[in-house]
C-alpha cells in the first residue's frame, strides 16, 4: 500500500505555474520528441471512447476534454482528481459543460455516484506509487464506476522494458527520483496483465513509450 507522501509526491508537481506550461512542455514537446507519442494520436484515442456520461480521473489541464469530440452536445462530465489546482484549472477550460468536481485519492474507493459511459485514466497511472500490480487498484474502482457496456481508456508512460531515447531515459529517471514518476518498473505485459484480470475485452497499443489502453466488460459482472 502507498503511503501518503508517495501519492502526495505524485500530483504535488501540478501548481498553478506548471499548469500553465503543461501543454506547451508536455503536450507540444515532451510527447512527440521524447515519449515519441504525438498528442494527436492522444486525442484520438480520447474522441474513440468518451461517453455521454463521462468520468476524468487525474485531469492535468484539462486539454483532452477541452478538445475531445463529445457523442451529444451536452455530456455530463465529473472531474476527480487530488490535487485542488488541476481541478480548478480543468473545470474553468469547460466550464460551458459545467463539470462536477471531486476532489479525492483515485487509489481509495472514489466517491462518486451514478454509472458512467466512460471513465478517462490519461496520463495517470505512471504518476502513482507502486508497480503495476499495486497501483491498478485504480482499475478495480473504474470497473466499480462503469455502467454496463462502459469503456475505462487512457494512456500511460512506460519504462521497464519501453524503447526510449538516452534523453527521455535521463528524464524518466529525474521524474522518478523525484517522485513525480513512479514507473521504474511499470511494463506493456504487467499493464496487459492487470487490464485482461479485470476486463473481457482489452485493446492495447504502443506509441513509443506510451501505452494507450481501453477496456469494457468488466469481468466480475460476467456475460
Amino acid at each position: 500500500m502507498a503511503n501518503r507522501r508517495d501519492v502526495e509526491a505524485g500530483q504535488a508537481v501540478y501548481t498553478p505555474l506548471t499548469l500553465r506550461l503543461y501543454d506547451l512542455v508536455v503536450l507540444g514537446f515532451s510527447n512527440r520528441f521524447l515519449w515519441r507519442c504525438p498528442t494527436s494520436l492522444l486525442r484520438a484515442h480520447y474522441d474513440a471512447h468518451v461517453g455521454a456520461c463521462h468520468l476524468d480521473v487525474g485531469v492535468g489541464t484539462g486539454y483532452f476534454l477541452d478538445r475531445a469530440r463529445w457523442p451529444v452536445d451536452a455530456p455530463r462530465i465529473t472531474l476527480l482528481d487530488l490535487n485542488a489546482h488541476s481541478l480548478a484549472a480543468a473545470a474553468r477550460r469547460i466550464g460551458r459543460y459545467r463539470p462536477e468536481t471531486v476532489q479525492a485519492d483515485c487509489l481509495a474507493p472514489w466517491p462518486v455516484a451514478g454509472q458512467f459511459d466512460s471513465v478517462g485514466l490519461g496520463y495517470l497511472l505512471h504518476c502513482l506509487p507502486g508497480r503495476i500490480p499495486e497501483k491498478a487498484v485504480v482499475l478495480d474502482h473504474a470497473a466499480a464506476a462503469l455502467a454496463d457496456g462502459g469503456t475505462v481508456f487512457g494512456a500511460t508512460i512506460l519504462q521497464g522494458d519501453a524503447p526510449r531515447s538516452g534523453a527521455a531515459q535521463r528524464l524518466m529517471n529525474l521524474y522518478n527520483r523525484k517522485g513525480i514518476f513512479s514507473n521504474a518498473g511499470d511494463t506493456f505485459a504487467d499493464l496487459r496483465a492487470a487490464l485482461e484480470a479485470r476486463f473481457s475485452e482489452v485493446t492495447l497499443t504502443r506509441s513509443g513509450a506510451v501505452a494507450l489502453f481501453a477496456a469494457r466488460s468488466p469481468s466480475a459482472r460476467g456475460a
